[in-house]
């Protein structure tokens, strides 16, 4: 039944129990009248009462007959409209359900127990289970994942667990195991919690995508350019050589106009074999052979010295250089106030390669001192208990702030004249983001057009109890290491002597 139909059966109906209410009043308004008054009883008694009774019987008769017609009509079209609302639900749960199974990638979705309530086609073919087997299954025991290079997750890591326990976003790719430990795939892992909007968490859903096709396709890629880059290396550093001996007055001697020519040719060499170290450190720290031998280290004298070293770039240009450090009551290092307040220099260990920190700090100066025309760069040193804060500022020109999100990122650039002037590779501040977050660290920059620049590094702090227990492991290692050596080296040594014996 139609919106029309209910509403003029709604009218008929109330209209006609109208009717016989008056009628029914008016009757017994009459009988009761005819009682007590006499005029009206005269009228009355002209008139048949039973005439009136059957009237009065016929209209109650019909108005029951006409409720019981209609509702019956409304309640079977409600009926049906229910049974529609029911079989089109019934379809949209199968539509949802034929979608779900027709993903290409993986979903698998579970309770705040761990269990897995649905799963599609693409997840039980990564997986080794299938649907039915998996249902009512704790996800761990069916969805064996590890880091992408191997290693184990601690279980108190594991990502359903950490989604569930944090009502934290999960965004990592990993090494699935299939059931039987045949396969390992590289997969795409994004889980979500499900929470409603009262914050109360109803479990998990995860989509997950096989990526290992892809990720050989980067190792294949990352290899090429690390043997171009490898084998191309080795002519460019000969030409360098060969122009700087022939720009040494001791070793030849030329005009001025061909010392120029020499000059520039030299200085794009440079900066050619810079862009091949460039691609080759990329490329091994893209796929994790990026070589790194941590070492307790205490910050505030290796920066110390580092200035130091790093000093005579920034004099050439007629630029200061300083090194500072502060502590959390005398300097505050996302400040531009200068302060010279003395206090005790905390210690500061970390645990890193220096000579990749190294690269990182010096990778930062240089860059300062190239975007500074005047003025001073100073490498900062703070922290708390837990992180040790370096910072490298400048007085340049600053960075325009839609670039900044993108200074990290592999050959970006930032487009305007001074760049193009200066020159460059656009990854050295990648390789400077792939180093620190080597140790777990993390770098990025606060920067004003014309005032200047600041990147901060953050290390995690070593506590100088533990800062003494990894130093002294890597001393008992570093002095077992020469007796392994020359343990290994004896039989090599038997064995030599014994084939001259018998030659002789």
């Amino acid at each position: 039944m139609n919106n029309s139909g209910r509403v003029l059966a709604k009218v008929g109906y109330y209209l006609l129990l109208a009717i016989t209410v008056v009628f029914g009043v008016a009757v017994l308004g009459g009988v009761i009248a005819a009682r007590f008054v006499p005029g009206v009883a005269k009228v009355t008694e002209k008139l048949d009462m039973a005439i009136v009774s059957g009237t009065l019987a016929a209209m109650l008769l019909a108005y029951v007959a006409s409720i019981f017609l209609i509702r019956r009509r409304y309640n079977a079209a409600s009926s049906s409209e229910i049974s529609k609302l029911a079989g089109a639900l019934r379809s949209k749960d199968e539509q949802a359900a034929i979608l779900i199974q027709s993903i290409a990638d993986g979903v698998i979705v579970t309770d705040t127990e761990g269990k897995i309530n649905l799963m599609n086609r693409a997840a039980a073919n990564m997986t080794g289970w299938t649907v039915e087997e998996a249902i009512n299954i704790n996800v761990e025991q069916v969805f064996k994942v590890a880091k992408e290079n191997g290693e184990e997750i601690p279980k108190e890591e594991y990502p359903f667990t950490a989604v569930l326990a944090h009502k934290a976003f999960f965004n990592q790719v990993l090494q699935l195991n299939s059931r039987d430990g045949s396969r390992k795939r590289i997969i795409s892992l994004v889980i979500s919690p499900v929470v409603t909007p009262t914050g109360e968490v109803f479990g998990a859903v995860a989509v997950l995508r096989d990526i290992s096709e892809q990720r050989e396709a980067e190792r294949q890629r990352a290899e090429f350019v690390s043997t171009a880059s490898h084998e191309m290396r080795t002519p460019v550093a000969a030409i360098e050589g060969y122009l700087a001996l022939a720009l040494n007055e001791k070793v030849s001697t030329i005009d001025s106009r061909a010392r120029g020519y020499l000059e520039k040719a030299y200085a794009s060499t440079k900066h050619l074999g810079k862009l091949f170290q460039d691609l080759l450190t990329t490329t091994k720290a893209e796929d994790g052979r990026l070589s790194n031998h941590p070492v307790v280290v205490e910050m505030g004298a290796f920066l110390e010295q580092l200035t130091e070293d790093l000093k005579f770039t920034a004099t050439k240009k007629g630029l200061n250089s300083e090194f500072i450090v502060g502590s959390s009551g005398s300097i505050d290092a996302t400040t531009r106030e200068e302060t010279s307040i003395k206090v005790v220099r905390p210690l500061y260990y970390v645990h890193v390669d220096p000579d990749r920190i190294r690269e990182v700090i010096t990778n930062l100066f240089d860059n300062a001192v190239k975007y500074t025309q005047q003025g001073k760069i100073t490498i900062g040193l703070t922290g708390n208990d837990e992180v040790v804060q370096i910072f490298v500022r400048d007085t340049g020109a600053g960075i325009p702030p839609e670039h900044v999100p993108h200074l990290f990122q592999k050959f970006y650039r930032v487009d305007n004249s001074a760049t193009r002037t200066i020159g460059g590779t656009g990854l050295g501040l990648f390789i400077c983001r792939k180093i620190i977050e080597l140790y777990n660290g993390r770098i990025w920059v606060v920067s004003e057009l014309g005032k200047g620049s600041t990147f901060y590094i953050n290390l995690p702090r070593l506590s100088t109890q533990k800062a003494q227990e990894l130093a002294q492991a890597q001393a008992a290692a570093d002095a077992k290491k020469p007796q392994e050596d020359t343990a290994a080296a004896q039989p090599a040594a038997q064995t030599a002597t014994t084939a001259q014996t018998q030659s002789q």
